[in-house]
């Protein structure tokens, strides 16, 4: 039987700023600096042997969702505790349970690892923000669902307070490395308001674990790109060779797929599915962002931002885009994209999330004719700032789902077109001038 009122998932977030405080840890993304996942686990009962507690995982990151397959949570435990239930959520293995006769545990592991339930589990299974097969939204893309709940019973435990040992290495997966999380620290107990919003009650014990994200820790190459082109030069830069990888035919003949290929859809259907599979670049990147300096006005200018996806096994549910440039600040119109400005520090506007409208282009396809989406941005000049010189019309840099994207180095910029160049004045020609003048 669920202990908790079934709360909606912003009134759940919000239930955590009224019980704990943040504990500040040191983040790794500069556009996002104080930006984690932290993990409440509350005891809301105490049992013969231990204790019952709801685990609940918040994304407090702007624009780092966790995507499918989910999140995987795992940990050790202080002593020999066993869980004797879980709703919400399971451990994926039992472990050797041979010394309990009868009633047998849900798992006997001593470093237990639990994943989300998925989509229409039963209702007698369930409680409140579970069973989303994983899936957490970012924190400013969708703040309702940026957060994912379980409960679990714990057996051969403390029975108070005092006698409670914190659980210690908690590990997430979302959905793989990438996450450091700190050690459990006990903060405030959490406050829980009643339906009628006239009374409050309390856990009898909470503490909170936290976890920041490093891209260097997640992946060993990055995962996308940028080029650039603009109106006023015909240099169009892409990408630069082997960001992602490099094609190698002769040694990896499987490593990406030319998009010409014969029966393109039956090569993908039949080749393993437990790897990436690109379209044959010269970057060989599954993510590219192109920006393009489309037209200028007198008082405005335009940009027009294409993501294109090369990944054939991979549809983007939920994409984002952040993109830093010093004009943002004065960004008056943007087109079949949502934006919100982003301001990781006090008086600095400079930073934008660009992401998809819902049912008509949040879905980023895969490789193929309908993968990739596009928008216009239209800035406002200001003559204080603006130029077209030296590169400052392109972003300084871009994130494609929390992901830094590698730009092209800046000596490869469009520059603006060499002015003609100057006449010398010369005795001569200054008296062929004034003769004209007096005809």
């Amino acid at each position: 039987m669920e202990l908790l009122p079934k709360l909606g998932g912003l009134a759940l977030l919000l239930l955590f700023f009224l019980s704990s405080t943040l504990t500040s840890v040191e983040a790794y993304d500069a556009l996002d600096p104080n930006g984690n996942v932290t993990i409440k686990w509350d005891v809301i009962s105490w049992t013969p042997d231990g204790y019952v507690a709801v685990v609940t995982i918040f994304n407090f990151q702007q624009y780092r969702h966790i995507p499918s397959p989910g999140w995987t949570l795992g940990w050790t435990w202080a002593k020999k505790e066993v869980i004797w239930s879980m709703m919400g959520a399971q451990a994926t293995e039992q472990g050797d349970c041979s010394r309990y006769k009868g009633n047998v545990p849900h798992c006997c592991k001593k470093d237990p690892t639990v994943v989300d339930l998925l989509p229409g589990t039963p209702y007698n299974q369930q409680i409140a923000n579970c069973c989303k097969g994983g899936v957490i939204s970012s924190w400013v893309q969708d703040p309702a669902n940026a957060g994912s709940a379980f409960q679990v019973s714990v057996g051969a435990a403390g029975t108070s307070n005092k006698t409670v040992k914190l659980p210690k290495n908690f590990t997430l997966r979302a959905p793989g490395p990438g996450y450091t999380c700190g050690p459990a620290k006990i903060v405030r107990p959490t406050q829980y308001i009643t339906a009628d919003k006239r009374r409050r009650t309390q856990a009898l014990m909470t503490w909170n674990i936290t976890c920041t994200y490093s891209q260097f820790l997640a992946q060993k190459t990055p995962s996308c790109c940028v080029s650039l082109s603009t109106f006023y030069n015909e240099t169009i830069v892409n990408c630069p060779t082997c960001t992602c990888g490099c094609k190698n035919n002769a040694t990896d003949p499987g490593s990406c797929l030319d998009p010409n290929t014969p029966h393109l859809e039956s090569v993908v259907s039949n080749s393993p599915s437990n790897q990436p599979l690109v379209q044959c670049t010269s970057h060989m990147c599954p993510i590219r962002v192109h920006w393009h300096v489309k037209l200028n006005y007198k008082e405005y200018w335009r940009v027009k931002v294409t993501i294109t996806n090369f990944n054939y096994r991979m549809n983007y549910t939920h994409w984002n885009l952040v993109v830093q440039h010093p004009n943002f600040d004065n960004l008056t119109q943007i087109f079949s994209f949502n934006y919100k400005p982003l301001t990781p520090y006090a008086g600095l506007n400079d930073t934008a999330m660009l992401y998809g409208v819902q049912f008509y282009n949040d879905l980023l396809s895969q490789a193929g004719p309908l993968g990739n989406v596009q928008s216009e941005l239209l800035f406002r000049k200001d003559k204080s700032t603006f130029t077209f010189e030296k590169g400052w019309a392109f972003p300084r840099r871009i994130y494609f789902n929390g992901d830094n994207c590698v730009m092209p180095p800046p000596d490869t910029y469009p520059w603006l077109p060499n002015s003609s160049p100057l006449i010398p004045i010369t005795p001569i020609l200054t008296y062929v001038l004034l003769l004209l003048l007096h005809l």
